[in-house]
């Protein structure tokens, strides 16, 4: 069949990359959709206190990768980084299952169990987040025109996971009970072992190039010493031990990682701009990089309040009856068949990992499926000994909500990319865009306060409130998110692309930070706290101050917008 007749179907590794980052996503929102909740409710700490480590554990999620991707380029490639920083992150959720399971009669020990169980999240994070993705580019040749398709299917199995992890995560934790959070993170648990296994048993057969080489393998001329068991073990048990130190010295003693940041930042900069072979045009380009990373900071602080303040709003001021039945036989049906699918990934193990090398990775994935296999039994065991046919569902768990960010932009998506390419010559230029999504952001907190605006202390609102504010969120992520990443790919150059792409994770990082620390002005009763000048009475006060730093933002932004294009000096205006 000659070649222009072949059909242009996508390889199957996508598919394989696809299932392996919607599980580690589930993982990562599912826990992040509870980990407020169960800092507040079980473990009893201060919002203030629970928003800042909030903003510190989510700061760090964000600015590990880029060690991890480095060491990966260098020393260990991407299918190793992704396996053993999927399998810490397993343990992570392993330890935050023993912490919740612990907190009401051993508090210490869950405390510390909790610091040592964020910490493991964020090591394997490191490892795990920058490599998977770059795998994506690789399954198709220079010029291939899937590759952008395949981003967008890549794209749906992230907002698939980040869909379904709130929602199974909050139905099994969020109940209202605080010792049932321990099911929230056995749930997200289970999901990473599943991604874990995923890229296991079909990595090697299916991750492949266009000229059939198994993608992400160690690179070459890489020390035998660097790749012992010992060795990576230890060394990941090293970073996840620092990883927990830096969250507690953040969060307990002193908050250095705003200036942690900033100064990475410097570094870079100084770093590049003192290369003399740099064109002035280069030059130019790469200042663009830097406004506009600047701009994202205001967006994702704004954006990220998900996860701290606009739950707490949910939890507390938000009318979420329901009074739904859920019957037992759909769940103990659901169980059946998560051990069947854990029992095939158990015999393609096997089968996949037969050889005395693999013996280390094989009795791991055993040991992980077996775990989780007599956890889904030991919650069927529970139920079984409720006897009970239902299970009532009083109310929709404030959770849950966060899955609605996820499910908007996979519904709207086709519309986006339908819509950019319609508007032809009309198109905007990439930092109006940016600025539409700002502003979106801005209108989304306008229309939530004005929900709140005249209501009486102790009054619920609709859930109509924070649902429409959910859906301009994600509209304005449509705007900036995607849009950004292709502007700093295309404006960087090519010696400078990592360093660049790193000022952009470090931007997310540092809105990440400041997220927690503005959640720690939502309002409680009787305590007015002040920003800049600003006092802040209510959530009216407090979601206003969104709107005042979004819209501004979105302003300046859009007034300076013809500027930046000229110094982008690039004949594709996009």
């Amino acid at each position: 069949m000659p070649e222009t007749s072949r059909p242009a179907a996508h390889p199957k590794g996508l598919y394989i990359l696809f299932a392996t980052e919607m599980w580690e996503r589930f993982n990562y929102y599912g826990m992040r959709a509870v980990l407020i909740l169960f800092m507040t409710k079980a473990l009893l700490f201060s919002k203030v206190f629970a928003a800042n480590l909030y903003g510190s554990y989510t700061g760090l999620i964000y600015l590990t990768p880029l060690l991890g991707g480095y060491i990966a380029d260098r020393y260990w490639g991407n299918k190793r980084s992704i396996i053993t920083g999927g399998i810490v992150m397993a343990a992570g959720e392993l330890i935050l299952f023993v912490s919740a399971s612990l907190f009401h009669r051993y508090t210490s020990v869950s405390l510390l169990l909790f610091f040592s169980g964020l910490g493991c999240m964020i090591a394997g994070n490191g490892f795990f987040k920058p490599n998977i993705s770059s795998l994506v580019g690789q399954l198709y040749p220079d010029g291939d025109k899937r590759k952008d398709t395949a981003y967008t299917i890549f794209y749906m199995g992230i907002n698939t996971g980040g869909a379904l992890g709130p929602i199974i995560c909050g139905l099994a934790g969020d109940t209202g009970n605080p010792a049932d959070f321990k099911w929230a993170f056995l749930a997200g648990g289970i999901s990473m072992v599943l991604s874990v296994v995923v890229q296991v048993v079909f990595h090697r057969r299916y991750v492949t190039s266009p000229e059939g080489k198994v993608l992400g393998l160690t690179p070459e001329h890489v020390p035998a010493k660097a790749l012992q068991p010992a060795v990576i073990t230890g060394g990941l048990a090293l970073f996840s031990l620092l990883m927990i130190g830096l969250l507690y010295l953040d969060a307990k003693v002193i908050g250095y990682l705003s200036w942690l940041m900033l100064g990475a930042v410097i570094f870079i900069a100084v770093t590049i701009f003192r290369d003399r072979t740099l064109t002035y045009i280069e030059k130019q380009r790469i200042k663009v990089i830097f406004i506009v990373s600047f701009f994202v900071i205001f967006f994702w602080a704004a954006f990220e309040q998900t996860g701290a303040s606009l739950t707490f709003f949910t939890d507390e001021q938000t009318d979420r009856q329901l009074h739904l039945q859920i019957p037992v036989w759909g769940l103990r049906l659901l169980s059946a068949g998560l051990l069947y699918v854990l029992y095939r990934l158990f015999r393609k193990t096997r089968r996949q990992l037969s050889q005395p090398a693999d013996r280390l990775l094989r009795g791991t994935v055993y040991g992980l499926l077996s775990l989780f296999a007599a956890g889904i039994a030991g919650v069927n065991a529970w139920l079984l000994l409720q006897h009970k046919s239902t299970l009532l569902l009083e109310e929709i768990p404030p959770s849950l909500f966060l899955s609605l960010g996820s499910i908007y932009i996979v519904l709207f998506a086709p519309f986006f990319a339908w819509l950019w390419p319609r508007l032809g010559k009309y198109e905007p230029t990439a930092p109006v865009k940016m600025a539409i999504g700002l502003l979106l952001l801005s209108l989304g907190y306008l229309w939530i306060a004005f929900g709140v605006r005249n209501i009486a202390p102790g009054t619920k609102v609709s859930i109509i409130w924070i649902t429409v504010t959910y859906a301009l969120h994600a509209f304005g992520e449509f705007c900036l998110s995607p849009i950004g990443l292709s502007l700093v790919n295309k404006l960087s150059p090519l010696k400078f692309s990592s360093l660049l792409m790193a000022v952009w994770f470090l931007s997310t990082a540092a809105a990440n930070k400041f997220a927690g620390v503005l959640s720690t002005l939502y309002p409680e009763k009787g305590r007015t706290v002040s920003f800049a000048g600003y006092a802040i009475h209510n959530a009216y006060d407090f979601f206003l101050l969104f709107v005042v730093m979004a819209g501004v933002a979105a302003i300046i932004l859009l007034m300076i917008s013809k500027w930046l294009a000229a110094m982008m000096a690039n004949p594709d205006k996009k």
